[in-house]
């Protein structure tokens, strides 16, 4: 299809678009199943919208693209204003601080992402079969909104290798960075993992996970019409917690679980930790079609090893037990290499508009990928796993 029959429109919420229409695009593969991913599914960003934890006052600000032929909604793209970097997980706060001690300015900037989520996932949404046209009109729309605004910068961010290799080849910046996911190699058991560890990694987790269960409690995994409103109390004080102590004041607001308690527990694994009867701590996590996201943790009491136990074991359990083949944990930590999540690759997309700046950020990417492969390489060879059957 010609593009020039492509007719771009831009949202400024998703309450411009029928769910039915945006999620033809986001999760295609839902009609018969759940999506790869809940992340860009209309109902996850519009309750994000609807709760007020982007928007107005936030720094976020919805500017979603959708492609248009004869009418028929054939792509999409979360799109939003950034007055800040942060909530984004793709760092690219030493980016504004030079271009800005250069005398331009960095933000306002437009950014394709899911807020406050580093988790990979199409970021072009196409109806199948028009992935090509699609990503060449999102792109292009993206880039003259940009230019026209006189705006320094548009991000991709945790997009797939297979958008970052079509957006190198539309002109696009590529970053790579790296996270740790844990894989199931069709382990029938929690100890058949274990059993491919080496023999003192192997122990260091047993000795984990015996000392989280000395707690004095319990620990139930939760998801549907399982999960309570209450649970959710809860947990908003554990998420509190945490983000007071992180980044100063949570990204999401209350209002937002109230609006995953309505739309999607079905999404949802929430793993809570309770004692005498009341939660202590828990893990948030989402469900997708063969993998498991762990997002936000909390605890308002402190115990040795509960931590591991409610993110990284739990979530183990649940993905061999339900027949996921991963489970990705979020951004950063190498702490979580001794606990079987190795490091891979993730992937980011920018077009920078001042020349000189866009050739210096070039370069420092196309270093800069190298050493990530090269620490990716490190990091693997020093994991948990056995190297042979005769160095355990």
């Amino acid at each position: 299809m010609d593009q020039t029959a492509i007719e771009i429109t831009v949202l400024s919420g998703l309450g411009d678009i029928a769910a039915a229409d945006w999620d033809a695009c986001a999760c295609p593969e839902a009609a018969v199943g759940r999506p790869r991913d809940p992340f860009t599914t209309h109902r996850f960003l519009a309750a994000l919208e609807r709760s007020g934890s982007v928007g107005a006052g936030t720094g976020w600000q919805p500017h979603h693209l959708v492609a248009r032929v004869d009418g028929e909604v054939i792509a999409a793209m979360p799109l939003y204003a950034k007055s800040h970097s942060q909530g984004e997980y793709i760092f690219d706060h030493g980016w504004a601080d030079a271009l800005e001690r250069a005398g331009g300015r960095y933000y306002p900037k437009l950014q394709s992402a899911v807020p406050f989520t580093p988790v990979t996932g199409r970021r072009y949404l196409t109806r199948p079969g028009w992935e090509v046209a699609g990503r060449a009109a999102l792109t292009q729309a993206m880039v003259q909104i940009a230019a026209d605004n006189a705006l320094s910068s548009a991000h991709v961010t945790f997009c797939t290798a297979e958008e970052a290799e079509a957006g190198r080849a539309m002109g696009l910046l590529h970053r790579v960075t790296q996270q740790f996911h844990w894989e199931n190699r069709g382990y029938a058991g929690f100890e058949a993992f274990l059993g491919q560890l080496s023999s003192r990694k192997r122990k260091a987790i047993r000795r984990e996970r015996a000392g989280a269960a000395a707690f004095g409690g319990t620990i139930r995994r939760l998801s549907g019409a399982a999960i309570r409103p209450e649970h959710w109390e809860a947990f908003w004080a554990f998420y509190q917690d945490t983000g007071s102590r992180k980044w100063g004041r949570p990204y999401l607001t209350r209002e937002f679980f109230d609006e995953i308690h309505e739309t999607m527990c079905d999404d949802v694994l929430l793993i809570l930790a309770e004692r005498d009867g009341r939660p202590v701590a828990g893990a948030l996590n989402f469900l997708g079609s063969d993998t498991l996201y762990g997002r936000y943790w909390g605890a308002l009491e402190d115990h040795p090893f509960l931590h591991f136990e409610c993110c990284y074991y739990q979530a183990i359990d649940h993905a061999i037990a339900h027949g996921l083949s991963r489970v990705e944990a979020g951004a950063q930590g190498e702490h979580k290499l001794a606990r079987g999540y190795l490091p891979v690759e993730t992937h980011s997309l920018h077009w920078i508009a001042e020349p000189s700046f866009r050739a210096a950020i070039a370069r420092y990417l196309e270093a800069d990928r190298h050493a990530v492969g090269s620490e990716i390489a490190v990091l693997t060879d020093y994991g948990p796993f056995r190297k042979t059957e005769s160095g355990d």
